[in-house]
């Protein structure tokens, strides 16, 4: 952990900082768009001014969030060099984001990664923003010597589904979950 001084702003540009923005008219050039293209798509690490961006794309998850509670969330992540938040901006406007996280692995002698978020805003999404921050993310793994990349999404996401097969990436288990806080709550 880092000194309680230290400002989140301050810690998220210092645990991202081998990010600088990026047009990514290239990176997106692949994707099918059946919506206009954009002109000004970058992509940066969050900045603790992006919290009331990030937590309604987090509620457009279902993952209801307050901008209070994203801040929160953002300064705990800013103090793990193992995680990075990225996110898409369009016009000014955050329009997307990813969250990955560089781990140990039990079942290999390698790192590994993992996208453990991503989403786009519902207006925003088939113009390749999602196929642009996923580029950018395993670029980020692949200069972190990361060779194998996981992710889950949720079972009735099917065009997600597509999404994922179509960047390469397999299904190859089930992910079971299990609510702890209502043990402790009978205990």
């Amino acid at each position: 952990m880092k000194a309680s001084s230290e400002s989140t702003a301050a810690r998220l540009s210092r645990s991202q900082h081998n990010y600088t923005s990026c047009n990514c008219d290239v990176l997106a050039a692949g994707a099918i768009l059946p919506k206009e293209r954009f002109s000004d798509l970058t992509i940066r690490s969050a900045e603790i001014t992006d919290a009331a961006a990030l937590a309604q794309l987090m509620c457009e998850l279902g993952y209801e969030t307050t901008k209070s509670e994203m801040q929160m969330r953002l300064d705990r992540i800013a103090t793990d060099d193992r995680c990075r938040t990225l996110v898409a901006v369009c016009d000014g406007e955050v329009c997307g984001m990813i969250g990955t996280l560089t781990y140990p692995s039990i079942e290999h002698n390698d790192l590994s990664g993992r996208i453990v978020a991503l989403v786009i805003k519902s207006t925003m999404r088939r113009r390749g923003i999602g196929r642009a921050l996923i580029t950018f993310a395993e670029e980020d793994f692949g200069q972190r010597g990361i060779t194998r990349v996981a992710l889950n999404t949720r079972i009735a996401r099917q065009d997600a589904h597509k999404f994922y097969e179509s960047l390469g990436y397999e299904r190859n288990g089930f992910r079971f979950t299990k609510d702890l806080s209502t043990i402790a709550a009978q205990k």
